[in-house]
């Protein structure tokens, strides 16, 4: 394990025995972070805690896909468009990886000039521009939608991001978040990033974990359990401690904390292990976008059903429809197909020879 040292992070004994761990399964890992194409419907459908904000019809992706007609949706975490009449061309676009958005004036193959949203990202190092036109005359969503949540996104990074030194305490007190609650504060905790050790307060919410010096307020980290890996009882040279690791993406960060007596040590590991399991079944990503309007709100959130269950796979399931079959109990009548030149079963009512013959539904 690599180990960083910030003054305020850093487990610095070499020599520890394992007592108790608990390995963390990442909430989220690449839907907000990374751009992709064409991914498969079960990258598409929504993950635990991503919830859609706003759909919008008739968007064209005028500069990848020109001439296609398709969905935008965007939810808390990503941009998703795919095309109506060939689901597999689609994107997602991670909030996290938009550098800027835009209007843009653009020749559109469907509509000819008009105003479009400009979008510029980055992903893994390579830049990618983004055009949507709204083919409806007259309507804004596309932007307003991307723009607000895209700030909301911006806006609530102390949800997601591991925070250093940051404005998290004022005054002794922590700075609560708006859809954060504090389950415990406890004192005497010592961080362990250097050789004598550093007193303070470790505050538990149900997003995150905050310790800051007592000495100095400024001193602290908040760490949000989206970005915890392991959390651990070692044995030091400090004796027993509280070891917590944080994620690749937010650096790998080693943090020691001693609490004494060892009980309570071990209650703290008990508390931050049942929380980041609560937390997991129903992540708080911070990101909330409100309506002007109750009913276009209501339009969007009817999406949620349409996308998980209209299009389960990226082949047409009709012929297992045709085949259950239920409460069909003897063959149907021959009749004769003149697309086959042959005598066939007569065909359900409600499908027709050329549905159940696709692959890939029209």
């Amino acid at each position: 394990m690599k180990l960083y040292y910030d003054n305020i992070v850093g487990y610095r004994s070499k020599s520890y025995k394992f007592i108790l761990t608990k390995k963390i399964k990442m909430v989220l890992q690449w839907e907000d972070k990374e751009v992709k194409f064409d991914i498969p419907y079960s990258k598409m459908k929504l993950i635990n805690g991503e919830k859609v904000i706003d759909k919008l019809d008739n968007i064209e992706d005028t500069k990848g896909n020109s001439g296609y007609r398709g969905k935008l949706i965007i939810t808390n975490i990503r941009i998703l468009w795919y095309s109506s009449s060939s689901p597999r061309i689609n994107l997602s676009l991670g909030l996290g990886c938009i550098l800027s958005t835009n209007s843009k004036m653009v020749n559109s193959r469907l509509r000819g000039t008009t105003q479009a949203i400009q979008i510029l990202t980055i992903s893994r190092g390579t830049r990618y521009e983004f055009i949507f036109t709204n083919l409806v005359p007259g309507n804004t969503r596309h932007f307003t939608s991307v723009m607000g949540v895209h700030k909301a996104y911006n806006s609530s990074k102390l949800y997601r991001d591991l925070k250093l030194r940051g404005a998290v305490v004022h005054n002794k007190q922590l700075k609560i978040l708006p859809l954060e609650q504090v389950v415990s504060t406890v004192h005497g905790v010592w961080n362990l990033s250097s050789d004598q050790g550093s007193l303070g307060t470790f505050i538990v919410t149900n997003v995150r974990f905050v310790w800051f010096a007592d000495v100095n307020e400024g001193f602290n980290i908040s760490l949000p359990y989206l970005q915890i890996e392991t959390l651990a009882i070692r044995d030091s040279k400090f004796g027993t401690a509280l070891v917590i690791t944080s994620s690749e993406a937010s650096g790998l960060y080693v943090l020691g904390f001693k609490v004494d007596p060892e009980e309570k040590l071990r209650i703290l590991f008990k508390e931050l292990s049942s929380l980041h399991t609560v937390y997991a079944s129903k992540p708080i990503f911070g990101v909330e976008y409100r309506w002007s309007s109750n009913q276009e709100q209501q339009e969007s959130s009817n999406f949620v059903e349409e996308f998980e269950d209209d299009k389960k796979n990226e082949i047409s399931n009709s012929i297992a429809a045709y085949l259950a079959d239920e409460g069909h109990s003897k063959d149907r009548l021959p009749v004769f197909c003149p697309e086959l030149g042959l005598a066939v079963e007569s065909i359900k009512e409600g499908y027709s020879l050329q549905k159940l013959w696709e692959v890939i539904p029209s």
